[in-house]
């Protein structure tokens, strides 16, 4: 009965959503002549894209959401506010590419060749509706106001969690050019950008942006969709970003598989691999590194460092909200793997020593 209620609740929530014209943040899949050029695509099948290794979600047949309700820790959500760092992102200076967190998968990298802003997400929520999936206390103190100019916004797939209509609502004029995975572009086209400044790409296709900065959409083993009913409509991806002599690997959100060590092998070494580490569940074994496999796939990717993201943010699974950190750490001095940890909002220049303080045990 309890779930039955949640259920309704959840239904009751999204009709209000529509009503309030919040229906706006679900996006638009590609369709007409943007439809007809997915249909070319050699990971394109059927109306849908796929992943390089067929994978499948059968050792799951109930409801997801309402199991993942079910199984969930008793402490998803950390019980004080997480720490952070003040950083004056406009005034922060360069002298190697420099990567700021703001917790999840959220990242700004500044370098001489240009500011990337990677799957921002400024909200406090990472959904449809305001309340649902809400953020962490001490991980909303960042803001899109606080941002530098942007020569170029990266985003990894269309989840609401790394998608966000807010956020890209208010920072649209303030973009030079935005990179996006296939298809992902009609989302952006809808929430009123310029398509002129939009460059999709699929896996293995590179552009190079005015500055210097080189940016490959690489192969990545997940999913995409915005509602239920519209599954893999639109790409996901990693990404290999390029600034001069250095090289910087997104992981976007992907499960293991033997296409990091492809990557690393194509584009690799790199100087740092920003890996997800977070929010695996039973529920879909697949699309997530599980605890220690970032240390691994940073390795097959020939990185010379691992920082974790996907995590310290949004309670979007049934682990334990610093379990990832906890099991990836072992995992990573197993291998050799050095790992880097800052703060929220603390930056970190290739070239130095990790961050290494233990600011995250706590319950």
């Amino acid at each position: 009965m309890k779930i039955s209620c949640i259920g309704v609740g959840l239904v009751m929530l999204l009709l209000m959503a529509v009503g309030c014209g919040l229906v706006k943040s679900v996006g638009e899949n590609p369709k007409g002549e943007a439809l007809a050029r997915l249909d070319t695509l050699p990971n394109f099948k059927n109306g849908a894209f796929v992943n390089l290794a067929e994978q499948s979600d059968s050792t799951v047949k109930r409801n997801k959401f309402l199991l993942l309700l079910h199984n969930r820790s008793k402490i998803t959500r950390p019980a004080q506010p997480l720490p952070w760092v003040k950083t004056d992102l406009k005034t922060l200076p360069t002298p190697a590419p420099t990567i700021v967190w703001f917790g999840h998968s959220s990242l700004l990298i500044k370098s001489t060749q240009g500011n990337i802003l990677i799957d921002p997400v400024f909200s406090n929520h990472a959904g449809p509706v305001p309340g649902l999936v809400t953020a962490f206390e001490g991980t909303t103190n960042y803001h899109v106001k606080d941002m530098p100019h942007i020569d170029v916004l990266v985003i990894s797939h269309d989840h609401y969690d790394h998608l966000d209509y807010s956020t890209l609502k208010k920072l649209r004029n303030h973009i030079k050019m935005a990179v996006v995975p296939k298809g992902v572009g009609s989302d952006l086209v809808y929430w009123g950008f310029d398509s002129n400044k939009i460059i999709e790409l699929n896996w293995d296709q590179t552009t190079t942006l005015p500055g210097g900065l080189k940016i490959t959409a690489t192969a990545a083993q997940h999913r995409s969709n915005r509602t239920y009913g519209s599954t893999n409509k639109t790409l996901w991806a990693s990404y290999v970003l390029q600034m001069g002599d250095y090289r910087i690997f997104y992981s976007g959100d992907s499960g293991y598989g033997s296409h990091f060590k492809k990557i690393g092998s194509q584009y690799g070494p790199f100087d740092l691999a920003l890996m997800e580490c977070g929010q695996y569940s039973p529920n879909w074994p697949w699309a997530h590194l599980w605890l220690g496999q970032a240390a691994q796939a940073a390795v097959d990717l020939q990185a010379d460092m691992l920082q974790p993201v996907h995590w310290a943010r949004f309670e979007a699974s049934d682990h334990t909200w610093n379990e990832p950190i906890q099991k990836l750490l072992p995992a990573a001095k197993k291998l050799g793997m050095p790992v880097n940890v800052p703060r929220i909002g603390e930056p970190y220049t290739l070239g130095q020593a990790p961050k290494t303080a233990v600011w995250w045990n706590f319950k």
